[in-house]
């Protein structure tokens, strides 16, 4: 069975989201972490390297950083299709979005909400004014990331976008706009919040 590492109202709470889309067997093993202001404390029995949320223990075997999460979750448990497998069509997509999220779209959001320029000729990512005009480009395609089907990359990048949809970072985009409103209007979505509150 899976054991979730989950602080609410962070990161780990899509994965409530994944888990229920997958229809997965797991527990919730509610821990504390460091918080943005510098208070609360690392959780001894939270197994994350660096006390942090998400992280997951499939009975003994650890991961975490989300994409890594979405990737094992998605390949242990096939059943509801919400990732391709080793093999099959689409998989080179769904990894490099993957990917993409955690190694370009979340240091884009970094750098832009803690005001730094990107290091154009160091790093791998781009800026956020670089990136979206990417991801609108790709979602005008189809209703997903990966064309018309959901998957795990769309738990990632909908509850993400939604985290910033009334905030400054994000233009408004009527693309983005209408692919959040897809992400949370999932019913594994709405059980999700019932849970991981």
């Amino acid at each position: 069975m899976i054991t979730l590492y989950h602080r609410p109202n962070t990161r780990s709470t899509r994965f409530v989201f994944l888990l229920e889309e997958l229809a997965a067997p797991y527990t919730l093993k509610l821990v504390t972490t460091r918080t943005r202001d510098g208070g609360g404390a690392v959780d001894p029995a939270n197994p994350h390297p660096h006390g942090k949320v998400p992280a997951i223990s499939d009975d003994g075997v650890l991961v975490f950083e989300s994409s890594a999460i979405a990737l094992y979750l998605t390949d242990r448990f096939p059943q509801n299709r919400l990732g391709p497998l080793a093999g099959e069509p689409g998989r080179g997509a769904y990894l490099s979005w993957l990917a993409y999220y955690s190694g370009v779209m979340e240091p884009a959001f970094l750098c832009k909400f803690m005001n730094v320029t990107v290091p154009r000729a160091t790093a791998g990512w781009v800026a956020l004014e670089e990136m979206l005009p990417v991801l609108i480009d790709r979602l005008s395609q189809g209703p997903y990331l990966l064309g018309g089907n959901f998957s795990a990359v769309d738990v990632l990048y909908g509850t993400s976008f939604a985290l910033f949809a009334n905030s400054p970072l994000l233009p408004k985009s009527p693309v983005i706009e209408a692919y959040v409103k897809r992400i949370l209007e999932r019913p594994g979505y709405a059980r999700a919040m019932a849970k991981a509150a």
